[in-house]
């Protein structure tokens, strides 16, 4: 599918950081068969070089600038479906993995397992497998084997994918107005999707949500395993972030949407 013939995997690398691109690119670039055709910090330019370029395989992070990565994903896999994704991401996969791979990817790797398993995941997606840890792939299994709906083992596993992508946001330090921007929502919509996480994770206030997602994003996986609210009193939050209930919700999930 490259534009020119070669015996190399031709890959393309997204991530908000350009340090951990160029430590990814330098160790891809040790290999004989995997070649680094571009990288990207942002989404919007990812989505063009890659339709330009026409890479084998991307690997894309989940928190980008400028949008979701699983929106990205999704876009990839409408418009050019021959690329094969793994998404590379430090969140834990017992949350994300499995909707990744609804998104469109064909594998997913967190960024805490060496390089080396990268390059693996790499070469089994451009093979047209699905790459996933062996502790992943076997809950994906049991749960098809049960029949799927089981209940979820955590709440953040209740969350839809957009109400997951508002609650990461709000923990990685994001004004409601820049995730709006990132997801192309409307602010009531936003908010909206606000309250569902507050109200699923049983927290009274939206000052106890925002410590909670702060302290989920800082240590991935952290925040599905912990019940109850964390202790002590939240961080200083942002007056945009205060009471809901004068906020005027709606309901309206679509808003100025995707």
């Amino acid at each position: 599918m490259s534009p020119q013939s070669t015996d190399h995997i031709r890959t393309f690398l997204v991530d908000d950081h350009p340090a951990i691109l160029e430590a990814v690119r330098n160790r891809i670039d040790e290999t004989l068969d995997i070649e680094i055709c571009g990288t990207a910090t942002v989404s919007e330019k990812a989505f063009r070089q890659i339709e330009e370029l026409e890479p084998d395989t991307a690997v894309i992070d989940i928190s980008l600038e400028d949008a979701h990565g699983l929106d990205l994903v999704q876009n990839l896999q409408s418009q050019c479906p021959e690329v094969q994704v793994v998404v590379y991401s430090m969140y834990d996969e017992m949350v994300y993995a499995e909707r990744a791979i609804q998104a469109g990817a064909s594998g997913y790797l967190m960024k805490d397992q060496p390089t080396e398993e990268l390059i693996e995941a790499i070469r089994v997606v451009d093979q047209g497998e699905v790459f996933l840890s062996r502790d992943m792939a076997s809950q994906i299994l049991n749960k098809v084997a049960r029949g799927e709906s089981s209940e979820p083992s955590f709440p953040i596993e209740e969350f839809t994918d957009r109400e997951l992508a508002v609650f990461q946001m709000l923990g990685e330090g994001c004004s409601i107005e820049e995730i709006q921007n990132r997801l192309n929502l409307a602010r009531k919509t936003v908010e909206t999707y606000r309250r569902r996480a507050k109200e699923k994770l049983g927290f009274e206030s939206v000052s106890k949500l925002l410590q909670f997602a702060v302290q989920w994003a800082s240590a991935p996986g952290a925040g599905k395993r912990v019940s109850g609210s964390p202790e002590g009193d939240p961080e200083s939050v942002a007056e945009e972030e205060g009471s809901e209930e004068d906020s005027g919700e709606t309901e309206n999930e679509e808003g100025n949407t995707e």
